[in-house]
């Protein structure tokens, strides 16, 4: 009876495993970042990224005309790590997901919470490649302070 208990299990986790699909694992590395976020982690931020990444904004102007903002991961991930843990919880809903085999590319709208607050949203673009067998961020690009986010 163990044995039958013990190969039903086998076989259950191997079909759990073969259930996941390769854009899971894409998903997967997204939401590394996030986890990073949450937790003021940045070991993990930095971890999610190509050595290489871009990070950029788009945001407005006194004027209100669109401009690109550049910033550097480590930046980023130094000032995250700055924060306490929770304060800030972007949560991502991952609309699209593109691969060619070690490229992908994510869209993924956003609800971005400070301290619990609504803060503003937007959508996250991400270009990832596959590296040594880990998908790694290689360019961010989002939209920020939008209040509606219908």
């Amino acid at each position: 009876m163990k044995k039958l208990f013990l190969l039903s299990l086998l076989a259950c986790s191997q079909l759990m495993i073969r259930a996941q699909t390769p854009e899971d694992s894409v998903k997967n590395a997204v939401n590394k970042l996030f986890e990073g976020i949450k937790g003021s982690n940045a070991g993990i931020i930095l971890a999610s990224f190509c050595d290489s990444a871009i990070l950029q904004s788009i945001a407005t102007d006194a004027q209100g005309k669109a401009m690109v903002i550049t910033e550097s991961v480590t930046s980023f991930a130094d000032q995250v790590s700055k924060l306490p843990a929770g304060a800030a919880d972007e949560r991502i809903t991952i609309d699209v997901i593109r691969k060619d085999g070690p490229l992908a590319m994510v869209w993924a709208p956003y609800t971005f919470y400070y301290n619990g607050a609504f803060s503003h949203c937007g959508v996250d673009c991400f270009q990832l490649v596959k590296i040594k067998g880990e998908w790694k961020i290689q360019y961010l690009i989002d939209t920020r302070h939008r209040k509606g986010c219908e």
